[in-house]
């Protein structure tokens, strides 16, 4: 365990999580047009001035500069301080539910990968397979730390992980078959099914069952809001957005949420 007081082991992480939040929106705007995100150095979009480090404080800066770029004037995007106090209470959720041990780093990598996925498939309809492929492998490798929320062990363990990444992968790759098939065109892209890998990785099966049905909840109820705005039924939306909720809450609260459930049902 870290030898920290609790709440300035709280501050430390959630300061952590904005810091890497800034770096995730790098991820975000880089990684879909193929651009290194360690070079060059964060710069206005607009006018490409290099950031000064004391404008690049998260949250901080977005705040002084009252969102706008010092050089150029132009309006700095909501998804900058958005990302980064996402990630921060995100963070400090994980330290709640898990504890202050080294073992929650899986998960917030794990919870840090799915914000960057969502907002760059919200985006791009894409899901970069430089984060998921690499994030299985990792998930599979770090197995052994990452605490289990369905198992009811005190660890996943690589053999649930292994179970969870490959039940992931064939259930949505048989999924975008099927779905081609029936609907005679792509139904579910390969980032869908490669995410799913990745989240099977750091969850196990039933966190892939549980991620798959949430998802599916989330995003029904989001298409039919969309519909009954007005807006047409073919409109595309991304599923990534929403296996990523799924996969938080399986996380965070997935055994408590099949317990309800199944209380609910034996009433």
């Amino acid at each position: 365990m870290i030898d920290l007081t609790p709440s300035v082991l709280s501050i430390f992480i959630f300061v952590s999580g904005l810091a890497a939040g800034s770096f995730m929106n790098v991820c975000i705007y880089r990684l879909p047009r193929g651009l290194s995100i360690i070079r060059p150095a964060s710069r206005c979009p607009h006018c490409n001035t290099p950031i000064r480090p004391f404008d690049n404080i998260p949250l901080l800066s977005f705040v002084i500069l009252k969102g706008r770029c010092r050089t150029c004037g132009a309006r700095i995007h909501w998804r900058y301080p958005v990302v980064e106090l996402l990630n921060g209470i995100l963070w400090i959720l994980l330290f709640n539910r898990f504890g202050a041990s080294w073992t929650i780093l899986p998960l917030l990598f794990l919870i840090s990968s799915l914000i960057v996925i969502t907002f760059i498939d919200l985006e791009h309809m894409i899901i970069p397979d430089i984060i998921t492929v690499p994030g299985t492998f990792l998930g599979i490798a770090l197995s052994p730390l990452i605490p289990d929320s369905f198992f009811r062990l005190e660890r996943l363990g690589m053999m649930n992980s292994l179970t969870g990444a490959v039940t992931g992968f064939l259930l949505f790759f048989i999924i975008a078959i099927l779905g081609s098939w029936v609907f005679r065109k792509e139904a579910m892209g390969g980032g869908d099914v490669k995410l799913m890998a990745m989240v099977g990785a750091f969850t196990g099966w039933k966190g892939v069952i549980f991620t798959t049905f949430a998802g599916s909840l989330i995003g029904s109820i989001v298409g039919i809001a969309i519909i009954v705005r007005g807006k047409n039924k073919d409109t595309i939306i991304p599923f990534g957005p929403y296996l990523a909720a799924g996969a938080a809450a399986s996380v965070f609260y997935g055994q408590e949420i099949i317990d309800i459930w199944l209380r609910w049902l034996g009433r």
